[in-house]
């Protein structure tokens, strides 16, 4: 057990890095380089469309294992040399410390292909973690990974910015390559996945059979329910974080309070979250874990709520934040372990990744009305709203993930699941 929470702990650290790198330093770098505000909204986001698309080619991973290795961990190992391969041409880039036109069509075009390798790697990582562990340690698992990711963001946020304070922006990108490289060890040495009996034998089947073998597992009943709690478990997280930082922003704090809240504070309340929900998932199970932690998630909300009908200043604004990543800590260690118990070894790395694309929406379109709703309510009674936004989850909860309950309805059962699915 020791060895895969360290093998899941170290990929968590490569996956959560290459996030910060292209949003924060690369914002940093760019800023730092005289380019125009325009310009600095445009290359992150377009940079980070891969993440938005990367279940389009989940199925090749499934389809085509690296011969090395295992089925996982061969992928993961080609894409870790490939991101720290990108990083060491932005720092050599950022070392030359050029301000031309070639110099912004390179470092978009590295930009693009940071995000896409990384997108890439988080398929293959979420399939690896999945694939490898038991159902008994789901949770566990789930709360090392975000302690990893959390890890590794942090690492690059506050490490990078000190590099390149320090020594220069190359500095600071040719640490993130080291930060990358340093993993590979713990990728070679990581425990071996055992082989697959049925793998996906065409191409066809890597894209169709996820589909189907969810269907076929689930039920047509269950199906639809199932990936509807999977947009709506976290729907109060969305609407929350459309709009924290502009109410901190319109109710007076300032942006030194709020960086300082939103870094070292929120990530250390958010790792106490993941740490608590994988001692808590371990004790109560994933059925009672799921609903514990969605309601703890929830009263995190009211914390704003609070904040924003009594006020209290600097240390209230503690309390909220330091509540909501608490929850958010143990809400994410939940989810992981709910996902994790919907796939199929077989096709983890599609399901994975369409699994957390539906997850997205509930973070993008679902929050879309989070402004107007808030001018028309009012900050309270907005955050009222945003806790209240649980109860659509509670109440598929009570079909899919009874209280009672060992697991949720249509989970994958390694005891009478891991055979080829009818049909395909």
């Amino acid at each position: 057990m020791r060895e895969r929470m360290v093998a899941i702990a170290a990929e968590g650290v490569a996956s959560g890095s290459p996030l910060n790198i292209g949003s924060k330093l690369l914002q940093g770098w760019l800023t730092a380089s005289g380019v125009s505000l325009e310009l600095i909204g445009v290359i992150p986001q377009l940079a980070a469309l891969p993440y938005a698309f990367k279940v389009l080619w989940a199925p090749l991973l499934d389809r085509w294992p690296v011969p090395w290795l295992d089925r996982r961990r061969g992928w993961i190992l080609v894409l870790q040399l490939l991101l720290s391969g990108v990083l060491l041409v932005l720092a050599l880039l950022a070392a030359l410390a050029r301000r031309d036109t070639g110099m912004l069509q390179l470092a978009t075009l590295l930009a693009v292909l940071l995000a896409a390798a990384s997108a890439t790697q988080d398929i293959v990582i979420d399939a690896y973690r999945t694939d490898l562990l038991p159902e008994s340690e789901r949770g566990q698992g789930a709360a090392v990974h975000n302690l990893g990711y959390r890890t590794g963001m942090l690492l690059v946020s506050s490490g990078g910015f000190l590099l390149a304070g320090s020594l220069g922006w190359w500095a600071a990108f040719g640490g993130c390559a080291l930060l990358m490289l340093a993993v590979v060890p713990f990728t070679l040495l990581a425990p071996r996945l055992k082989p697959l009996q049925h793998p996906p034998s065409s191409l066809r089947q890597a894209v169709v059979g996820p589909a189907r073998e969810f269907l076929h597992r689930t039920g047509s009943r269950n199906a639809p329910w199932l990936l509807m709690l999977v947009l709506l478990y976290r729907w109060p997280d969305g609407l929350l974080a459309a709009l924290s930082i502009a109410f901190l922003k319109q109710t007076g704090f300032s942006d030194a309070q709020i960086g300082l809240l939103d870094g070292g504070w929120a990530i250390a309340a958010t790792m106490a979250g993941a740490v608590a929900g994988g001692v808590l998932f371990g004790q109560l199970g994933l059925n009672r874990s799921l609903w514990v932690f969605a309601l703890v998630g929830a009263s995190g909300n009211l914390g704003y709520a609070a904040l924003a009908q009594f006020g209290g200043g600097l240390p209230a604004l503690m309390a909220a934040v330091g509540l909501e990543n608490l929850g958010n800590g143990m809400v994410g260690a939940g989810f992981v372990a709910l996902l994790m118990s919907l796939c199929n070894p077989r096709f983890s790395a599609t399901q994975y990744a369409l699994l957390t694309s539906i997850y997205a929406f509930s973070r993008t379109l679902l929050a879309l009305p989070s402004g107007w709703l808030a001018a028309r309510l009012g900050w309270s009674a907005y955050f009222v709203v945003t806790a209240i936004a649980a109860l659509p989850a509670l109440v598929l909860m009570l079909h899919l993930v009874p209280w009672t309950g060992h697991q949720c309805r249509g989970a994958f059962d390694p005891a009478k699941d891991l055979k080829e699915p009818t049909g395909l």
